[in-house]
């Protein structure tokens, strides 16, 4: 389906049809296509295949957050990611996502053209963030993560994390309501391999219809993530595309709406071929 703004993006999500988001990764380091299109110019013609291939967003990120990254200023994360928004806004793509925790950024990816928020930290990293989301009323989409990129990965814990994932949530739904963010506008992602174990992962993969309470779209980020590759023995990041669409697919039929993903062509013609034997006489 053609988007031509990101509010159709949440009338889409209510009817059940996924909406793929696909990454575009501005930096030397990300853990699957770190430096693939890090210049500018390979970035944006990235986008425009993605586009191509049937994303209906584009989540542009300037900021490495795999576990242990190391920190990058809000300059130089500005200078990464808004010569990118501003040539994909200008060629015609109708839903470009910022991926940042840094209000600053937030705000100069929507002068140049994004209308679309994605915070790995949930509106915790930069107080000004939720300024920032309420004032534009722009979809945001609050993602969990226990520690920060640097610490996340160090001994995950939690006593049931579907629970403190959902508790989470609810204290995330209650600060956006305070601070002027209609939850009409919010999306819901609950961080796979952000903080988490491997079990973690498969935790809330199968139980993710349990984030269906909130009544937000849940988005989906688990394209070529680590655990795939300790379920399968798979070390190298673009060799998991089967693991990728085998949770995808798991997902879509748990109701995920959005989907985080490297593999755009793939993943549409997953879904295509599931919806059609779905669908079936």
């Amino acid at each position: 389906m053609s988007l031509k703004t990101a509010d159709e993006i949440m009338v889409l999500c209510r009817t059940g049809e996924p909406v793929i988001m696909g990454i575009v990764n501005v930096t030397p380091d990300s853990f699957s296509d770190g430096g693939n299109y890090y210049a500018a110019e390979l970035a944006i013609k990235h986008g425009i295949r993605l586009l191509d291939e049937g994303a209906q967003i584009l989540d542009i990120g300037g900021e490495s957050t795999r576990p242990g990254a190391d920190n990058v200023s809000i300059e130089e994360e500005i200078e990464r990611v808004v010569p990118v928004i501003s040539a994909l806004s200008e060629q015609g793509a109708p839903v470009i996502s910022i991926d940042t925790r840094n209000a600053a950024t937030m705000r100069a990816a929507i002068d140049a053209g994004a209308n679309f928020i994605n915070d790995i930290s949930g509106l915790f990293h930069d107080e000004q963030s939720a300024v920032i989301v309420a004032q534009s009323g722009l979809p945001v989409c609050i993602m969990h993560m226990q520690g920060t990129p640097q610490t996340m990965q160090n001994h995950p814990h939690y006593e049931n994390v579907v629970d403190e994932v959902c508790a989470f949530f609810e204290e995330r739904l209650t600060f956006c309501e305070e601070q002027g963010i209609s939850s009409n506008k919010i999306i819901l992602d609950p961080g796979i391999g952000f903080g988490k174990s491997v079990g973690h992962n498969l935790a809330l993969i199968k139980d993710l219809k349990e984030f269906h309470r909130f009544g937000c779209p849940l988005l989906l980020g688990a394209s070529r993530k680590s655990y795939i590759g300790a379920i399968s023995g798979e070390d190298e990041p673009k060799n998991r595309l089967a693991g990728s669409l085998s949770t995808a697919i798991y997902e879509l039929d748990a109701g995920a709406q959005i989907f985080r993903v490297h593999d755009v062509k793939e993943t549409c013609q997953a879904f295509d071929v599931y919806n059609a034997i779905k669908k079936a006489d």
